[in-house]
């Protein structure tokens, strides 16, 4: 099973949207996908309408007895499953510290399930924290949306410097997300981030309405304008991924 971690130390720059349409895209691929969602805010949770609810909440979770199993649910679409959040996980950081290998218990929540999925995503909260510590550990790479403007790029760059001293890196995946190439500063932004020595991914997604209507429609974008933009975007990314995660 491979590991793949929506994440960026900034909020705002869509995680969340490419976590979810990212694993419906893989999952009408033929792979067998669990999103978890790790952000207490919830909304992958709420995109898939599955009930907010950690069984036990983090603590128990988190603890020596934890288990994923308990809090796997089937999604309205096929070979997708998902363990939701619920606002517990604003605990998150502090369980971890109670706990032994802090750094490695996410890793060691996902293996038992390593033979039932093909790929787990985890829908990380923003920041450099405990939490995104112990993700750094359970993925093998880390799939990092960038605004193409000068906040979110510098925001890519602490990230790179921060994993340059990791024992043991997961591969990072930045990719441009929201860009509106109406805007001359995106426009020129997204060329300079396309030519960035970290290998940004081919697909940019494009800032688009269709894409905030998920919150009305609580599903992937695919399902509801399989022929947007965005929707057409997120397959293509899909495809970008696939080739560098299993390369």
């Amino acid at each position: 099973m491979k590991t793949l971690a929506t994440y960026s130390i900034k909020g705002g720059v869509g995680k969340t949207t490419s976590a979810v349409n990212l694993a419906y895209e893989a999952a009408c691929s033929g792979v067998r996908v669990l999103l978890w969602d790790l952000d207490p805010q919830g909304a992958a949770t709420f995109f898939f309408r599955v009930k907010p609810y950690v069984d036990g909440g983090v603590k128990r979770l988190i603890g020596a007895k934890g288990s994923l199993v308990a809090n796997i649910h089937a999604t309205d679409h096929a070979g997708l499953d998902l363990v939701p959040a619920d606002f517990s996980l604003r605990h998150l950081d502090l369980r971890l510290d109670d706990a032994k290998r802090p750094t490695r218990r996410l890793a060691r929540l996902l293996e038992p399930l390593s033979n039932r999925y093909d790929l787990a995503i985890l829908d990380c909260p923003p920041g450099i924290t405990l939490t995104s510590e112990s993700v750094f550990s359970a993925a093998d790479a880390l799939l990092v949306p960038t605004i193409p403007t000068p906040l979110s790029k510098r925001t890519l760059d602490q990230l790179s410097k921060f994993l340059a001293d990791h024992p043991a890196p997961p591969a990072i995946l930045p990719f441009a997300s929201m860009v509106d190439r109406r805007k001359k500063l995106q426009r020129e932004m997204a060329d300079a981030l396309a030519a960035q020595p970290l290998g940004f991914l081919r697909t940019a997604i494009p800032n688009a309405s269709a894409l905030e209507r998920m919150g009305v429609e609580q599903a992937p974008i695919a399902t509801y304008a399989p022929n947007s933009a965005a929707a057409i975007a997120y397959r293509h990314l899909w495809s970008d991924v696939l080739e560098r995660l299993w390369k």
